[in-house]
This record gives structure tokens, C-alpha cells and sequence, in this order.
């Protein structure tokens, strides 16, 4: 079926079976809600449809509907994400399995419609498992694992995902369906009793209420065990996915061509298509240039990026995104764990095209740069002089 990624989103959703949608329009996402409310209307859907006032009710009515047993869904990007951020927190620090689909857009001012990662990014902290999708085919994929990750006994924590503004939303891609029976015996009904928050009328009870020093240390720490089991839940799921797809999915990363590279480049969305041919075009020239892609990125799977550039000469990230007064966030977190030579690009912000030709250069620079000793620098990539 041809797909925008905003469609397949929403029929990865469909195919979950959420019982909850919760939808506030803000561009580029709004088509997913607008694709949800169709299925519903059509009756191809059975959920109870909430339009809200804003984004931070959206997540208001996600995580009520959590606690009382439904499976539920929303979308927001960029202004709306920050608008919702309150909640957002609550729900990653109480523990409801909701997830989300988060276009990724550059935040204003100035206004800005095109693709940054700095919205998403933005929510690291707050207990959220995060997830960057590389095409249409990946963002329906990862809609339906998103409820089998979250919904874990093991984790039953919340999960969001990205797809790139306009490259990933709205352009359109051949994308595999499962069938329902597939999606069925992968993801059964979600049981409100296993939930850590469950507002039983039988057993009656409060959440949210003030909790003293006694206690919020250890309240704390479990989420951090929930995130440390994280890793072997998402790998779980993606491989039992696997297996009833019959396509192959990345896990935590995505490796490519990584073994006897010299130089590996470092990049998570829609961009690494063209960071891949990069990768193949710099072979062809003797250039031995391979890729990282972050396919998760909370948890940071730190085991398994060191263990893909153990042999490089060199390790190049690029940031779609920007922290002021630290620089890009991804290059940043790497850098406090990676021993590599690194080189930290910052490239592609508000929207800007990045090419396979880009990503040669980048690579290049980087090797460049490792030969003369200059490691950790950082470089803003395509800037306008």
C-alpha cells in the first residue's frame, strides 16, 4: 500500500487496536489524527475519539485513560510537544505505557514548519523510551511495537517515537500491512491489572499524591531498574516482530558497513537513507566509511554503539538538533562515553537538505580532522557565510 508516513502511523495504530485517541491538530502531524478520526467515523476502528482544547489535555486524557485500563494514543510536534511537556513528564514519572507519534519540527521562534530534532529531543529526561523512525515502512512498524514495548510488565513505561517533517510525513512509500491476526496474537489486550496505576472502582485508591523524602529516592530508582530491563524488552520485541513480518528490523541501532570501517558516521531519522549512500559512495572510492543509526535513543544503547566503532579511526556525529551552551545534544552524550577520535557535526537545522554529497564531505572532514590531532571539535555543517 502507498503511505505517507503520517498514514502508516495511523494504520500502525489501527492494526494496535488503541482504544483511546486523543487529537489536537498542529502541522505536519495533523494528518495522522485526521486519518484516525476517519478509521473511527468509518467504523474500522473501535476507539473513543477525544478532541481536546489543546496538546497538554491531550496528554491529560491519554494518561487518565491509561488508568483506567485503555490502551491509548496521540500526536503532537514541535510548540505542541513543549505545551504538553508538563504532562508529558507525568506520564513517564507515573508510569502510564501511552505512546506517541512526534513529527519532528524546528521549534520557533521564528516560525518554522520544517524538519529539527530538537523538539523531540527536548523530552529525554522524562522517562520516556524514545525512538526515531527512518522511512514510512519503519514508522508503522514501530506504531505497533511501541504498545508491545510500553506495555511490559518488565517496563510499562511510556514510548515516543519520531518521523522527520515532511520527508517522512508526508511523502509517500510502498508499506507492508500485517494482518490482523498477526497483530493479535503480537500485541493481546492490554490487562488493567498488571498495570503500576490502575483506578479500579473495587479497590479504590489515590495517584499522584505528595510523596515525602522518604520515599521519592526509591520511586525514582525503580524507574531506572524499569529502564534498565528497557533494553532487553524493545530487543525482544523487535525480533518477535521480525519473525511474524518476515522483514528485518532494526534493534536499538542500525549497523552498516560498520566492521572494518575507518570512519563511521553517527545519525538517527530520515537522513540516514542518505548517509547510507554516502557509505557506499565513499567505498567505491577507497574510503572505508560506515554507519551508526540510532534507532533508539532512550535508552541510550551505549553498549552496542561501542561495540559497532571499536575500530574506528574515527567517529563523526551529526545533529539535527542544538543545545546552546553545550552543543549537539547526540555528539554530546556520545562523547562522555565513546574513546574513538570524535567529530561532531551540526547540520540540517530548520529543515535544510542534507544529501549523500554532504555526508561524503562530512566524513571526509572528519578523517581530516583525526589526522591532525583536532579531536572533539564541532562544526556546523552547510552554514551560510
Amino acid at each position: 500500500m502507498l503511505l505517507t508516513g503520517n498514514h502508516a502511523v495511523a494504520y500502525g495504530v489501527r492494526d494496535a487496536a488503541a482504544e483511546v485517541i486523543a487529537a489536537y491538530p498542529i502541522t505536519p502531524q495533523t494528518q495522522i489524527v485526521e486519518k484516525l478520526a476517519e478509521f473511527v467515523e468509518k467504523g474500522q476502528m473501535r476507539a473513543r475519539y477525544v478532541r481536546v482544547e489543546s496538546e497538554h489535555s491531550a496528554m491529560a486524557a491519554c494518561i487518565a485513560a491509561e488508568a483506567c485500563g485503555a490502551r491509548s494514543f496521540t500526536a503532537t510536534s514541535s510548540q505542541g510537544l513543549l505545551y504538553m511537556s508538563e504532562v508529558v513528564f507525568w506520564a513517564g514519572l507515573g508510569r502510564f505505557p501511552v505512546t506517541m507519534a512526534v513529527v519532528t519540527r524546528t521549534l520557533a521562534p521564528p516560525w518554522s514548519i520544517w524538519n529539527e530534532h530538537t523538539d523531540i529531543l527536548s523530552q529525554r529526561d522524562a522517562g520516556w523510551v524514545i525512538m526515531m523512525c527512518e522511512n514510512a515502512q519503519e514508522a508503522y512498524d514501530t506504531a505497533i511495537q511501541a504498545f508491545r514495548i510500553a506495555e511490559d510488565e518488565r517496563l510499562l513505561q511510556p514510548v515516543m517515537y519520531g518521523l522527520d517533517a515532511f520527508t517522512i510525513s508526508h511523502t509517500a512509500e510502498e508499506v507492508d500491512l500485517l494482518e490482523k491476526g498477526d497483530v493479535e496474537g503480537y500485541l493481546p489486550p492490554l490487562d488493567p491489572k498488571k498495570l503500576r496505576v490502575y483506578m479500579d472502582p473495587e479497590s479504590p485508591g489515590t495517584f499522584g499524591n505528595l510523596v515525602g523524602p522518604d520515599m521519592m529516592m526509591e520511586m525514582r530508582h525503580s524507574i531506572k531498574e524499569a529502564f534498565e530491563r528497557a533494553r532487553e524488552v524493545i530487543k525482544g520485541a523487535v525480533k518477535e516482530y521480525e519473525r511474524i513480518s518476515g522483514r528485518r528490523q532494526a534493534g536499538l541501532i542500525e549497523e552498516y558497513k560498520c566492521r572494518d570501517a575507518e570512519v563511521v558516521i553517527v545519525t538517527m531519522g530520515a537522513s540516514s537513507g542518505d548517509a547510507k549512500d554516502a557509505v557506499d559512495a565513499l567505498r567505491e572510492r577507497g574510503v572505508r566509511a560506515g554507519l551508526v543509526r540510532l534507532r533508539v535513543i532512550r535508552p541510550l544503547p551505549r553498549e552496542e554503539i561501542l561495540e559497532a566503532v571499536k575500530g574506528a579511526k574515527v567517529v563523526a556525529t551529526v545533529d539535527r538538533d542544538y543545545s546552546f551552551g553545550y552543543g549537539g545534544i547526540l555528539g554530546g552524550e556520545l562523547a562522555g562515553f565513546v574513546k574513538n577520535t570524535m567529530c561532531r557535526f551540526v547540520a540540517g537545522l530548520g529543515g535544510r537538505d542534507l544529501t549523500p554529497e554532504d555526508f561524503q564531505g562530512i566524513a571526509l572532514k572528519a578523517l581530516d580532522v583525526a589526522e591532525k590531532g583536532e579531536e572533539r571539535e564541532e562544526f556546523w555543517w552547510g552554514l551560510k557565510r
